[in-house]
């Protein structure tokens, strides 16, 4: 996986290349890299997107540090085997319930009560959430009424409602970047279900409380003209400084083993890496 921002992706002479603002030309190992991450700046030509989509790569076009996920190409890659994997243990009830009993533990550093349906986990979750909002907003002296926004009137909503929907839309800006960057789906989920980011809801709500919502009423308790701005840089800032997109991706895995499956291995005609990535610059996942 690599990340470019500020050039142009272009391929000169048979090779793939980044160009800067001053022509130096920077080579990049399109075949050995499942990945590429183009951050705000970055333009890129058909014949580059052409050859990144031959090779396997993935092209991902997002906002600074990920805050956005704007597009990507080829999602799913060249390999199936994770995206079969996901559906096999989102299918599976047994290892459904696994999964979701080990998102909880992630999320609340405790193991969920026994015996406990997916339902009733996702009720005993709601609760929990709700009380941790109430101590944030009473940490940091923030009027709270609960959670409450409106997509379709945004302006209606109180300051850390505002502040709180900026963060968590950045927070799953870089979740879903992750999970196709991982080789997965975004709209398989476990906990959540029946919409197209349902896997990047999921992801994102282990991490929410660990970073973006503190920050959130942080903010909020500031009174900041455009909180929308504010908590948006905010975000960007911490992804880069904790590399938080790098710890999302073993996470995803992680979560996912607890299921208690298999992977597939992929049939032997599907398209091969180019070369061993020794360096192990390349991303596994999307490639398998």
């Amino acid at each position: 996986m690599a990340y470019v921002e500020r050039g142009r992706l272009d391929v000169i002479d048979g090779a793939f290349v980044v160009v800067d603002k001053n022509g130096v030309r920077t080579h990049l190992p399109v075949g050995g890299v499942g990945c590429l991450i183009l951050e705000p700046g970055t333009r890129i030509s058909h014949a580059a997107v052409v050859l990144a989509a031959r090779a396997g790569c993935l092209l991902l076009w997002v906002g600074e540090a990920g805050v956005r996920l704007y597009a990507a190409g080829q999602p799913g890659g060249a390999r199936s085997n994770r995206l079969l994997y996901q559906a096999r243990l989102a299918l599976d009830e047994t290892a459904r319930l696994k999964v979701v009993r080990k998102m909880y533990a992630l999320r609340f550093g405790e193991e969920p009560p026994e015996r406990r349906s997916i339902d009733q986990l996702r009720g005993i979750e709601g609760a929990r959430v709700r009380a941790m909002y109430q101590n944030l907003a009473r940490l940091h002296g923030v009027a709270w009424k609960g959670r409450n926004y409106d997509h379709q009137n945004w302006d209606a909503s109180d300051i850390a409602n505002r502040c709180l929907s900026a963060a968590t839309a950045a927070l799953y800006g870089i979740c879903e970047t992750a999970i196709l960057a991982a080789g997965y789906a975004p709209a398989i989920g476990f906990l959540h279900s029946g919409k197209p980011q349902a896997f990047v809801y999921d992801i994102a709500d282990i991490w929410k409380f660990e970073t973006v919502v503190p920050m959130a009423f942080r903010i909020a308790a500031t009174g900041p003209a455009q909180p929308e701005g504010e908590v948006r840089r905010a975000c960007r800032d911490v992804f880069r400084k904790t590399n938080l997109l790098e710890k999302l991706i073993p996470a995803i895995d992680n979560v996912l083993a607890a299921g208690g499956l298999d992977m597939p291995k992929p049939p032997p005609e599907v398209q091969p890496i180019a070369f061993e990535d020794k360096g192990k610059i390349g991303d596994a996942g999307h490639r398998g």
